[in-house]
């Protein structure tokens, strides 16, 4: 079977960070998106839902091994990119994996356990990362059989009414902390979690 690629949401606004491009924030001496990039593409192959062309997260993104899809639409929200990026997943690839490009404390190890939750749980048609005590987050890895589902969502909401519609057939994997929660979506969330990092 085709390795499950990861489509690494990245089109985004950043409406809430006050003018700055939260994916463009340093992380470990790298733009946030770059380390996104690198930890998504030592667990799969990586598709990435950019805003059009020229935007500076194309050159965060220079030299790196993955796809680059340009979202013509990406004001209109997440549910954009994630149809424009799920036309181009190879037509063998049993199920895809959504990533969202602002979860700073997530690992490949962390990717690559719900990835394997997709061969170890086969009865199951959504597997997605959550925290011990079973709160579902990020990843979220979706059968092929919902495929035309998501291709036909519209707006922000993500692909909520696709898990609710099949809440039976969703599998939680447990990852470490808040890994499967964590997102930084305004300058006080980044202001926190730097200085909760740096303790």
């Amino acid at each position: 079977m085709t390795q499950i690629p990861i489509i690494l949401l990245a089109a985004g606004q950043s409406s809430r960070m006050g003018g700055q491009d939260k994916l463009l924030q340093i992380v470990d001496g790298q733009p946030l998106l770059r380390r996104a990039a690198l930890i998504a593409c030592q667990a799969a192959p990586v598709i990435v839902a950019l805003p059009p062309a020229p935007h500076p997260r194309f050159k965060a993104l220079e030299g790196l091994s993955l796809l680059r899809v340009e979202i013509p639409d990406a004001n209109e929200g997440m549910n954009a990119s994630l149809r424009g990026a799920l036309a181009h997943v190879p037509p063998d690839a049993g199920a895809v994996m959504i990533l969202l490009a602002d979860l700073p404390d997530i690992t490949t190890a962390d990717l690559s356990d719900v990835l394997s939750a997709v061969q170890s749980h086969p009865d199951k048609l959504i597997w997605r990362g959550a925290t011990a005590s079973g709160k579902a987050g990020h990843p979220v890895a979706f059968d092929r059989s919902l495929f035309n589902q998501l291709s036909h969502l519209t707006g922000d909401k993500g692909a909520q009414s696709v898990v609710r519609a099949h809440a039976d057939k969703v599998h939680l994997h447990a990852l470490p902390g808040q890994n499967a929660l964590l997102d930084l979506d305004t300058p006080a969330d980044w202001t926190a979690w730097r200085a909760k990092r740096s303790t």
